[in-house]
């Protein structure tokens, strides 16, 4: 995040911000963007990452509420929305930074998941996008004219073998977005997918492979990779009433890796390998 007082894109709005746990993840950047553009917000994690992260640091320096919820659990989502109309009212926007693969955490190949497992990793990466906005729907706090913006990747679209059961988890939250998008546009509230490069969180360096994905990515991008921070820019301009008319979209934020076949630097260095082993 810059420096800079910001300038005042989310005055007077309010949010969710799913999906924090320390100050290298996303959704921590995105909090500290948010509040920086003038916004309030209410926090919100699993509990056992509460455990293991250092959220009551950022609630403090952002001056937000904390509320645990277990996605998994629609009884807990429905408890929080309940919370949140109590604390905030309406919201005008939604970050869902929510993602978990056991089969990956416990190197389980992808011809060979565990299928519990795998429904675990649709549930709590996926689907719980869509218990989100359900029951933040059955409790009236959308607003009109709000904005709800998931993190996906690229492996919705191409296949990253590491990225395992997490490229199918991916697919179907982008999915589960545009059909929301299609229902709620009528209020005028968008719903979109932002796609970030490999980025070095916590979260991210867990995937066995991280550091090859993030180097690939980054010598093929003509911008090379962006940083939690930058992505955190880019969501508030979606957060923002600058993109009224922007939904159902997944938009890539990844330094033109989607659309670069391969860089210049990419082949030299291929040719020198090749030529080194010859």
């Amino acid at each position: 995040m810059s420096e800079s007082k910001g300038y005042g894109l989310l005055k007077g709005k309010k949010g969710i911000i799913f999906g924090a746990l320390d100050e290298r993840s996303i959704a921590w950047r995105i909090a500290l963007a948010c509040k920086k553009e003038g916004a309030d917000f209410v926090l919100s994690n699993a509990p056992i990452a509460l455990r293991l992260g250092t959220l009551d640091a950022l609630g403090e320096e952002t001056n937000a509420p904390i509320i645990p919820c277990d996605v998994s659990d629609e009884e807990d989502v429905e408890k929080l929305m309940k919370q949140v109309k109590e604390e905030l009212g309406g919201v005008d926007f939604i970050l869902h930074a929510i993602g978990m693969s056991p089969n990956i955490r416990k190197k389980k190949e992808y011809k060979d998941l565990n299928y519990n497992w795998y429904n675990q990793t649709l549930d709590i990466s996926a689907i719980s996008l869509h218990k989100v906005l359900h029951f933040a729907e059955k409790q009236e706090i959308l607003n009109d004219g709000g904005s709800v913006v998931a993190l996906s990747y690229i492996g919705a679209q191409r296949i990253f073998s590491k990225y395992s059961d997490m490229n199918d988890a991916k697919a179907l939250l982008e999915s589960i977005a545009r059909n929301y998008g299609s229902r709620l546009a009528e209020r005028g509230i968008r719903v979109n997918t932002v796609s970030q490069a490999p980025t070095k969180t916590s979260a991210g360096s867990g995937i066995k492979g991280f550091d090859s994905m993030y180097t690939f990515a980054e010598k093929i991008a003509p911008l090379g990779n962006p940083s939690a921070d930058e992505c955190a820019d880019y969501c508030v301009t979606l957060f923002s009433d600058l993109t009224k008319k922007v939904t159902m979209q997944n938009l890539y934020h990844d330094g033109g890796f989607v659309t670069s076949g391969i860089s210049e630097e990419m082949i030299d260095g291929l040719v020198k390998l090749y030529a080194d082993e010859e």
